[in-house]
């Protein structure tokens, strides 16, 4: 059994996964929802993100939790992230650090190799790399978490498609502090089989 693709992604209401400007400031992530986070992202098998993710997340996660200010689940992210194996799609990038394997294009044959290893399913982050993973219809699950606020404008994390991708619920959950999960799997086959 292959394991899955799941794009995880903050998004406000009115869709917008980063305000002008990459602005990600809007997004509240509070104790109960990091803590969660953990749990989720602690048992997947790696990380897949973009350039540009990637190296937001290295500018931070890797010596996160030496900052005395940083403790809980922040400090407890900073040991998941570096242990995490990583897989950056980049034209441009050559080499990346910490535990990462850099994959020059997104198509159904490098993503069915990286779903073919055994160890947990596959955490999707980066709009612009999704949007990739979408065209090609390459997305076994969709974890949307639904912030408490309209942005107005920025980028939005689904835009127009060719055609329609049908979705089944498989869990729903408000967290206290407004945010509310969305859990969708692909209704249909996956081309990866």
């Amino acid at each position: 059994m292959r394991r899955r693709i799941v794009l995880f992604m903050n998004v406000s209401l009115d869709g917008y996964f980063e305000g002008p400007g990459h602005d990600l400031g809007w997004q509240h992530v509070d104790d109960e929802l990091h803590t969660h986070f953990n749990r989720v992202l602690a048992r997947m098998g790696g990380f897949v993100s973009g350039r540009r993710t990637h190296e937001l997340m290295a500018s931070v996660w890797p010596t996160a939790d030496q900052d005395p200010a940083v403790d809980g689940p922040m400090k407890e992210f900073a040991g998941i992230w570096r242990a995490m194996p990583k897989t950056v799609f980049s034209r441009t990038l050559d080499h990346a650090d910490w535990n990462t394997t850099v994959v020059r294009e997104v198509t159904p044959e490098t993503v069915a190799a990286l779903a073919a290893r055994p160890e947990g399913d596959l955490c999707l982050g980066g709009a612009e790399l999704a949007q990739a993973f979408l065209a090609q219809d390459l997305i076994d699950e969709f974890r949307i978490y639904v912030q408490p606020v309209v942005l107005g404008r920025g980028t939005l994390l689904f835009r127009p498609a060719e055609h329609p991708l049908p979705l089944t619920l498989l869990e729903t959950h408000r967290f206290t502090g407004g945010v509310t999960l969305l859990h969708y799997a692909r209704s249909g086959p996956s081309p990866l089989g």
